[in-house]
């Protein structure tokens, strides 16, 4: 009844492979669908890898929840599919993508000789640049606890021989990339530009490290650590420092993975597992060069090479935006990002700081920008004298350490700052600004499917709703009061909600409310549909809730980016089921919920994907879009995606992906679609 979730994950990975073997696409894109792809595997390895093998290891024969796989069997599918994508990965760069750069007049130095004319050159920046961040160490099976590799940072292994005393020794050197940069432009020859790894920089160079001894063998290796936190049990008020503690110990965690270098002696490997603690079952086979998560950052040298850049829409508002709270007050806005400018955002936060009638700004804080102006922002107005209440969710995977940086800036300034605790992660992405003019007090809203983050809203594709609804903003501050609680405790009939559907209230029944009225409609031969479109689909009541909905007769189309456990396409069970799934320039992010299609048809957005820990061990906020004009844009963005024939895949019950490439002589790329939908309605 249930598609595996770590097969699932992986074959939206291999959609991501996909684009890059695409030759459509400009060709510095699919370096960095490559890159995003590599990104993608290491996060696979550090967050889900060490439960797959942890479950073998208790009980190989035990039976995976749902699914009905055993563990073992499990391991043994996921390992198959990523060997099997990892050729593909290899083919599609050094068979395709890197002579497509040599067409381009670009030479990249990958397991190729470095023409005689650049050792010099690069000599020069290894002794002027490089040589000073390298700290060679010896290995040796007496001093194991000296040294423990970091995770996700490049090192050799360096066998040495000493001739004179007819002995081996094993060195590691990490690759300084992050402090340095990974690749380095050479100069041109002949018209053709040079690109070459820093790790080949440095393997030129090694004999000037080990003067007198003689290099016997030079092999990449990289780590992968576990990554998951898990702080259940362990609240107290000192979180924050426990968070830090536990992202200290997620660099020296246990080895999810040890990749090396494709050629490695067995001895040169078993000698390696041993100093380094690594089980064999985590050792994997690679290329010379790891971290291929970088070439996302491979110099440019060509603009025709990358994406024609869209322009973000500006949105219409009231006086040019001058007073974006008026524009507020007069109807809702509702922004589809990245197609439109983000700046409505940035001034609703901007002008409250500046507001003198602005009494109260409330937000939920997830992921932010390394240098955020949302940040900034709350601080002027904190300082402003403003009573500024945010609401931070420390345990935001791999972000944790920007979050605890701003928390710590935000307090000084005199924000009071609320951490989730374990029992309530805060992932809803909402705000509110209270404002006094006179005796009369007004409040405005901010409810997103993405978090608060300028950055990420230039390449994600999320929903912003800016409303003045005097019942939500009432809501919003229901929730914000329960969230200011020190042990909030979840209590559906002391706090009730109507308008908005929040996880672990009210938003599952809602959500079966709905699917159950189309039940209804479709056994009484009315018309029913249901449209959803989420990042993930996994939870197994919602899953058995669109079984038993499509069994009745229900059309139910499906758009979910990556893991998605419902089988769609069973005989008796899922025939009246269709996802699909699109991976395009802009990352899918966007969380949209419509049931019905005739008049009363219900349009919601918000920030819960039909994941377990969303519906059930998170604070999601979901809202029924109310003004007609906003309804109508929320639908006719779901269906201009549906009808993509040239990025859309649709599954099949197997889950592996096949393009719905059915032109009838027009082809129909969604992002596109949606770009001059929302540029025609200016």
């Amino acid at each position: 009844m249930f598609f595996n979730r770590d097969l699932s994950w992986l074959n939206f990975n291999y959609r991501v492979l996909q684009e890059a073997g695409d030759d459509s696409i400009p060709l510095y894109e699919r370096l960095k669908f490559l890159a995003i792809f590599s990104s993608n595997l290491d996060e696979f390895f550090r967050v889900r890898y060490p439960v797959i093998i942890a479950l073998t290891k208790l009980n190989p024969t035990t039976s995976l929840k749902a699914t009905g796989m055993y563990a073992s069997e499990n391991a043994e599918q996921v390992q198959l599919k990523i060997s099997e994508q990892l050729v593909q990965f290899g083919s599609i760069l050094q068979a395709d993508v890197i002579p497509a750069l040599k067409k381009n007049g670009i030479i990249f130095y990958y397991n190729i000789p470095i023409r005689t004319e650049h050792i010099r050159e690069i000599r020069e920046i290894c002794l002027s640049q490089v040589l000073s961040f390298i700290q060679p160490i010896m290995l040796e099976a007496a001093n194991r606890a000296d040294f423990l590799p970091e995770n996700n940072q490049l090192y050799l292994v360096v066998t040495l021989k000493d001739n004179r005393k007819d002995i081996k020794r094993h060195t590691v050197i990490k690759i300084p990339s992050e402090k340095l940069k990974r690749f380095y432009v050479l100069s041109p020859i002949d018209g053709m530009e040079y690109v070459i790894f820093i790790d080949d920089i440095l393997r030129e160079n090694l004999a000037m490290l080990f003067p007198g001894l003689v290099i016997e063998s030079v092999f990449s290796v990289k780590f992968n650590r576990d990554a998951e936190i898990d702080l259940d049990g362990e609240y107290s008020d000192n979180i924050l420092q426990k968070i830090e503690k536990q992202l200290k110990k997620r660099e020296i965690g246990a080895t999810s993975r040890f990749l090396y270098e494709t050629g490695m002696p067995v001895n040169l490997r078993l000698f390696l597992a041993s100093i380094f603690d690594v089980e064999l079952e985590d050792m994997f086979e690679g290329g010379k060069y790891h971290n291929l998560s970088d070439l996302a950052k491979f110099p440019s040298f060509k603009k025709e090479l990358h994406y024609e850049k869209w322009k973000p829409i500006p949105y219409p508002l009231k006086d040019d935006g001058l007073n974006i709270f008026n524009s507020i007050g007069e109807n809702d806005i509702l922004l589809h990002l990245p197609y439109h400018s983000y700046s409505p955002v940035l001034s609703f936060f901007n002008q409250a700081a500046i507001d003198a009638d602005v009494t109260h700004i409330y937000v939920t804080l997830y992921r932010v920008a390394a240098e955020s102006h949302i940040v900034n922002a709350l601080i002027s107005a904190a300082r402003n004298g403003k009573k500024v209440i945010a609401f931070i969710e420390l345990k935001a995977r791999f972000d944790e350490a920007n979050n605890i940086k701003w928390s710590r800036v935000m307090k000084k300034a005199g924000i009071r700052l609320f951490y989730s605790s374990p029992k309530i992660k805060v992932h809803s992405k909402i705000a509110l600004v209270k404002k006094k003019l006179g005796k009369e007090s007004l409040a405005y809203s901010i409810l997103s499917t993405g978090n608060f983050n300028e950055t990420t809203a230039q390449f994600y594709t999320d929903h912003v709703l800016m409303t003045s609804d005097t019942k939500i903003v009432r809501e919003l501050m229901l929730l914000f009061e329960f969230l200011q609680k020190k042990n909030p405790v979840i209590n559906t009939a002391k706090i009730k909600f109507k308008e908005l559907l929040v996880s672990q209230f009210n938003m599952v029944d809602e959500f079966e409310h709905l699917i159950n009225q189309e039940i209804k409609k479709a056994k009484s031969g009315m018309p029913s549909l249901i449209r959803i479109k989420v990042n993930n689909l996994e939870e197994p009541y919602m899953i058995s809730l669109l079984y038993k909905a499509g069994m009745a007769g229900v059309k139910i189309r499906l758009i979910i980016r990556s893991v998605c456990c419902i089988i769609p396409g069973q005989p008796g069970t899922s025939e009246n089921i269709t996802v699909r799934r699109i991976v395009d320039r802009y990352l899918e992010h966007t969380r949209i919920f419509i049931f019905g299609i005739d008049d009363d048809t219900k349009v919601i957005m918000g920030s819960a994907d039909l994941m377990t820990r969303n519906l059930l061990h998170r604070i999601e906020v979901c809202v029924p879009l109310k003004e007609e004009g906003c309804k109508k844009q929320l639908t006719t963005y779901f269906e201009l995606q549906w009808a993509d024939n040239t990025k859309a895949v649709d599954l099949l019950p197997d889950h592996y992906t096949v393009k719905t490439i059915n032109h009838n002589g027009h082809a129909i790329n969604a992002q596109e679609s949606i770009y001059q939908y929302l540029q025609s309605a200016l």
